[in-house]
């Protein structure tokens, strides 16, 4: 029953108008994100229950490893609202970071004198340049929108972002497990904005990985256990970056010339040709670290490692995972003199992590 004096063309009318409006906002978003630096804006609302059911049962399975801050804060990861109570959206921006020009990545991994550093980590660190920029968007959305309340966030809170990605329509969940955009594959960093504000929501994309199985077949220690689930106790990025005691036997000579990170999910995935480098100099390689020389990285001193690597996402392991990880890759290095040197050389250094993996790294030789 509608109003008298009130005809279903006009309600028809008024929905189109604020239709229109809705998308003139979002337009409107999309180009200020631009400004920012990132190269797409994605709206979501706050149901996650799908994702915490599958978290929970990820957890379950002990797939998290040591990563206890997985499973500490209890829903807040997957209930938006406990988090920061008051929101009713998730605004996820995407930027893209592959950097160019750079060694071609497979060549890298095929030359175990060198070492491969995940493609993200060459340069400075993306959370502080993230951080910046999504707090600069948040401001300028509160400017033109009106007074809103709003958290920023990049990797610093429990959020489930690549869920809220999705969501958003930034992309789809891949079976490697991380988020895929048809035009711009997945060398991409995310941020949120938490907000108040009652923004019209973008739609999800469908998936479009199909029946392909490149990144489960491709993964050196055969993390992807199933189709979008990792066990991270298995994965060489968790092994080199997450884990800080002994890189189990097993794995060792998996690792090959990996010593921060891998990409290979990413390398061979057939959306990957679409990705777009980066237009950040913040993201390209410094210190020759796109093919660094395992020798020469493994003779330097702590205060080579914090002063070449200061505002880099690699410092966060610290200096004896550091040595860690390059005794390995030189573990599984083509004999020779220089390798052999090298390991020698540090077959006394005062920490026994350090000295069990050189030792076991001399017996592969």
């Amino acid at each position: 029953m509608y109003k008298r004096g009130y005809s279903p063309i006009i309600a028809c009318m008024e929905e189109i108008n604020t239709t229109l409006a809705m998308n003139e906002l979002l337009n409107k978003m999309q180009d200020w994100a631009q400004t920012f630096g990132f190269q797409q804006l994605g709206v979501s609302d706050l149901d996650l229950a799908d994702s915490e059911d599958k978290l929970l049962s990820w957890l379950a399975d002990g797939f998290h490893g040591e990563m206890g801050y997985m499973s500490r804060h209890g829903t807040k990861r997957t209930r938006p609202n406990e988090l920061i109570p008051g929101t009713m959206r998730v605004i996820t921006l995407r930027m893209d970071y592959w950097p160019e020009p750079t060694a071609e990545p497979w060549s890298v991994l095929e030359d175990d004198q060198l070492g491969f550093i995940s493609r993200y980590a060459l340069g400075r660190d993306y959370h502080k340049l993230m951080r910046k920029r999504l707090q600069g968007l948040a401001s300028k959305i509160e400017q033109e929108l009106g007074d809103m309340e709003y958290r920023v966030f990049c990797d610093s809170a429990p959020i489930m972002e690549k869920a809220l990605a999705a969501k958003s329509g930034i992309g789809w969940v891949g079976k490697h497990s991380n988020i895929l955009n048809r035009d711009h594959g997945s060398y991409f960093f995310l941020g949120e904005i938490y907000t108040d504000l009652p923004l019209p929501l973008t739609e999800p994309t469908s998936e479009h990985c199909g029946s392909c199985t490149a990144c489960i077949d491709v993964c050196p220690t055969q993390a992807i256990v199933a189709p979008y689930k990792v066990d991270a106790r298995r994965c060489i990025s968790y092994l080199t970056i997450e884990l800080r005691g002994s890189i189990p036997i097993e794995f060792r000579s998996m690792l090959g010339n990996r010593i921060y990170g891998c990409d290979d999910c990413q390398l061979v995935c057939p959306w990957n040709k679409f990705a777009q480098a980066s237009v950040e100099s913040d993201y390209l390689p410094r210190h020759g670290l796109d093919a660094p020389q395992l020798v020469d990285l493994f003779a330097w001193t702590e205060q080579d490692f914090l002063v070449k690597l200061e505002g880099s996402p690699i410092r966060r392991i610290g200096y004896e995972c550091w040595l860690r990880n390059i005794a390995v890759a030189l573990g599984n290095a083509t004999t020779n003199d220089a390798v052999l040197a090298a390991l020698t050389s540090r077959l006394n250094y005062p920490s026994d992590l350090v000295k069990e993996h050189v030792e076991w790294a001399l017996t592969q030789h």
